[in-house]
C-alpha cells in the first residue's frame, strides 16, 4: 500500500516538473529560433558550414520539445543560443570583411575606368595608323604586329567582360580582369610606342 502511494507521490511530483518545465522550454525554444531567423539569410551567404551546425542543434531541441522533453530542452538551451550568438559574431566579422573588400573594389574600380578606356582609345588609334602605313615601330616586323593586334582585342575583350562583372557585383573578379587590362595596354603602349 505504500509503495502505491510513493509511486503515485512521485509520478504526481514528477508530471508537476514537467509541467512547470513546459514554459520555460517552449520559451527557450522560441527564442533561439527567432534569434537564429534575423541572421539566417546573411548567415546563408557568410557562414553558411556554421548555419548547417547550428541548425542541426535547434532541430534537437525542437525534437525534444515534441517529445515533451522539456528538461532536456531547458538544459540544452543555453549552449544552442551561445552557438547562434557565435554564428553572429561569425557572419557580423565576415559581412564587415566584404563589405570592405567591396569598398577597396570600388575605390580601385573608379581608378581604373578613369585610367583603361584612355589607354585602349590611343591604342586603338595607333593600332589603326600602323594597319594602314605599315610603318612599324623600331624592332618590330609585321608578325610581330599581328601578334600585338591579337592582344590588344583580348585586352578589350577582358575589359569588357570586367565591366559586365563589376555591374553583375562581382566586384573583386572584375577588379583582377580590369588589372590584368590594364598591364597589357601598358605593354603594348610600350611595344607600340604610343605617345600618351
Amino acid at each position: 500500500m505504500r509503495t502505491r502511494r510513493f509511486i503515485a507521490l512521485a509520478a504526481a511530483v514528477i508530471l508537476a516538473a514537467c509541467a512547470n518545465q513546459q514554459q520555460p522550454a517552449e520559451q527557450a525554444v522560441a527564442k533561439v529560433d527567432a534569434s537564429l531567423n534575423e541572421i539566417r539569410a546573411d548567415a546563408q551567404q557568410y557562414a553558411a558550414d556554421e548555419l548547417q551546425t547550428v541548425d542541426t542543434s535547434v532541430s534537437r531541441l525542437k525534437e525534444n520539445l515534441a517529445k515533451k522533453d522539456y528538461r532536456a530542452v531547458v538544459m540544452g538551451a543555453p549552449s544552442v543560443a551561445s552557438e547562434v550568438d557565435a554564428l553572429k559574431e561569425k557572419v557580423a566579422t565576415a559581412k564587415a570583411d566584404a563589405e570592405a573588400t567591396l569598398a577597396a573594389a570600388q575605390t580601385e574600380w573608379n581608378d581604373l575606368t578613369a585610367s583603361v578606356p584612355p589607354m585602349v582609345e590611343k591604342l586603338q588609334t595607333r593600332v589603326d595608323q600602323l594597319s594602314k602605313s605599315r610603318k612599324f615601330p623600331k624592332g618590330m616586323d609585321k608578325a610581330a604586329f599581328d601578334s600585338a593586334k591579337t592582344n590588344f582585342e583580348s585586352l578589350k575583350t577582358e575589359w569588357t567582360e570586367a565591366g559586365s562583372e563589376f555591374a553583375s557585383g562581382q566586384a573583386a573578379s572584375a577588379v583582377r580582369k580590369a588589372r590584368s587590362a590594364k598591364a597589357k595596354a601598358e605593354e603594348l603602349i610600350n611595344a607600340l610606342e604610343v605617345k600618351v
